[in-house]
């Protein structure tokens, strides 16, 4: 296997395809690797392809949570989700599109089960242990993507610059279908290179977790407000970033037996953050 490190997203984008797959921080590549659930014919470092640092409302995709935290000028759920998205160790080799582009998290599929994600005709979720798994769009599969900060840009109205293309961030997932068992519109030899991110009036992000800190959600809650105008993403309900239109849409949720008390949990936190947000 091979490693390149272009200098360029232009020469990064030429180097992908054909089973190549970017790296930056490696958080999420190197761990499916070492269990074999990804094997690349090459790693095409983007370190030196991509932006970084915060121009206004635009941030570049190599910039990392712990830098984004610590910046006083972002909106206030995104800082917070960043402080949420991991250990000061993680949050520092991290970056903002790996957070974003993250695997989803199953236990079936990380086990390699031959679950529906694997190519299977089964989610193993829905039949066995499914307590940390999804509320929402769980009828494939059950699993929970769970970035933080994609909760907070789904809130914000954030837009995704690529090498190819500009779209609300909501349309950079999707949940996986019979004939397409991705969850991303990323095309493999496309690379995320900026984020616009709108400044709201006010914003927030709430998350609960079984451990105090460096936790994956159980459910996290983001809100923004614009004018008289309130968002809301929810993270760790949903195989993809969850955009929830209004509170009263959690009365649609479909929760498995052993997930049903997410759906209290996630009641809770949006009226928290919208009350918050809302003062």
């Amino acid at each position: 296997m091979e490693l390149l490190r272009p200098s360029s997203a232009e020469e990064a984008v030429g180097l992908l395809g054909d089973g190549a797959v970017s790296i930056s921080g490696g958080g999420d590549v190197v761990p499916l690797m070492y269990h074999r659930l990804l094997v690349p014919t090459r790693l095409v470092d983007v370190r030196d392809a991509v932006p970084t640092g915060v121009r206004g409302s635009t941030i570049g995709a190599g910039t990392s949570p712990g830098e984004l935290e610590a910046d006083g000028t972002i909106p206030q759920a995104l800082r917070e989700a960043c402080r949420h998205a991991g250990s000061p160790q993680l949050k520092a080799m991290g970056t903002l599109a790996g957070n974003l582009l993250q695997a989803t998290r199953c236990w079936y599929w990380r086990l390699e089960y031959p679950c529906f994600l694997h190519g299977g005709e089964r989610c193993h979720a829905r039949e066995g242990e499914h307590r940390e798994h999804a509320i929402f769009g769980n009828e494939l599969c059950a699993s929970a993507h769970p970035s933080d900060i994609a909760a907070a840009l789904l809130a914000l109205g954030a837009t995704v610059r690529t090498t190819r293309r500009e779209l609300p961030v909501s349309d950079l997932f999707r949940l996986p279908t019979e004939e397409d068992r991705s969850t991303t519109t990323l095309d493999a030899d496309e690379l995320i290179l900026e984020v616009d991110v709108p400044e709201p009036d006010a914003s927030i992000y709430l998350k609960a977790t079984d451990r105090r800190a460096w936790s994956f959600a159980i459910v996290g809650a983001a809100a923004a407000r614009f004018g008289d105008d309130v968002r809301l993403g929810l993270s760790g309900v949903a195989p993809i970033p969850w955009p929830l239109g209004s509170i009263e849409e959690l009365d649609a949720a479909t929760p498995l037996p052993g997930t049903a008390f997410k759906v209290q949990i996630a009641r809770v936190l949006a009226r928290r953050a919208v009350e918050a947000v809302s003062q």
